[in-house]
């Protein structure tokens, strides 16, 4: 059994409970998740197996998208709606679209986020979630993240109340937090805030439609047509440059040998997929760190041309 599988992940379940779940309905223990989604997001995560768990991580780089809820008037401790309540303050004014639109503006392009107390950090190789839970606060390193665009899905004129909550799409990089940019979301507003429910909606070339919930898994199993859904390992990679390789020099590849540098990939600063005519990723290669001119095989994908 090879490939992935794009799962809905259902709401109360870590990333973990997903893979330690889909290890006994595919009776397979070569299962791997593509980065944590906290247990009360929904939504797509990507599940890595047999050969494919060797992708995880290019899946895990690539960009997300995510469809969400803000509340402002009070913030958590957790930053989302399974924390307690940390600072309240009544939404005292009317608030009109345009003001919150510019707020999503501003904050589209790079921006720095502090990880949130409850996160999978690591601070001093302990994760942050573990200081949190017993009341230590530690100093948090901030990080730069991209926001690629950030919508409204709101068509109301204004806002009132003594808490606003408001839909959002938001397509960004890896290492943002949803949470904490609906806090920023609020701070810009002059109230606190918290993120009140999310859905991941893409998870590098995977989005929604392309998901099975757990039952489905199981029936396709039962059915012994499992194999008709997984898509080929080579759908992670979809979004990486590709260095088209010829019969012979495959089977180089395939021992891990060095490649010479094509002049169209010259400025490509990230992985490279070595492909055969028939579009198998047969390795990931990275430019030599010594040698300008070569490229470097950082993983053999397949030693057997299959």
């Amino acid at each position: 059994m090879e490939g992935i599988l794009p799962l809905f992940k259902p709401a109360g379940l870590t990333s973990h409970d997903c893979v330690f779940k889909l290890r006994k309905i595919l009776k397979t223990k070569k299962v791997g998740h593509t980065g944590t989604l906290d247990p009360d997001v929904t939504g797509v995560l990507p599940i890595c197996i047999g050969k494919a768990t060797k992708v995880a991580e290019y899946i895990t780089d690539a960009g997300k998208a995510y469809e969400g809820e803000v509340t402002i008037g009070f913030s958590t401790t957790t930053e989302d709606a399974s924390g307690e309540t940390v600072e309240k303050k009544m939404v005292n004014r009317t608030i009109p679209h345009e003001e919150i639109q510019q707020v999503l503006n501003s904050l589209t392009g790079e921006i720095e986020q502090t990880p949130p107390m409850f996160s999978a950090v690591k601070v001093g190789g302990v994760r942050l979630y573990e200081y949190a839970r017993k009341g230590i606060e530690v100093e948090r390193p901030s990080r730069k993240v991209k926001i690629f665009s950030i919508e409204l899905l709101d068509e109301r004129t204004e806002y009132s109340g003594e808490t606003i909550s408001f839909r959002f799409r938001v397509s960004c990089s890896k290492g943002t937090y949803i949470r904490t940019l609906a806090v920023m979301i609020g701070e810009r507003l002059g109230y606190p805030a918290h993120m009140s429910h999310l859905t991941r909606i893409q998870s590098a070339s995977y989005s929604l439609k392309d998901c099975l919930t757990f039952e489905e898994v199981e029936k396709l199993m039962a059915d012994g047509t499992i194999s008709t859904v997984l898509r080929p390992l080579e759908t992670a990679l979809s979004h990486l440059p590709k260095l088209l390789i010829n019969d012979k020099v495959a089977e180089k590849v395939k021992n891990g040998a060095l490649l010479p540098m094509p002049e169209h990939l010259k400025t490509s600063n990230g992985p490279i997929i070595a492909e055969t005519k028939d579009g198998m990723a047969l390795a990931i290669y990275a430019k030599h760190p010594n040698k300008p001119d070569l490229l470097k095989p950082v993983k053999v994908l397949r030693n057997e041309l299959e």
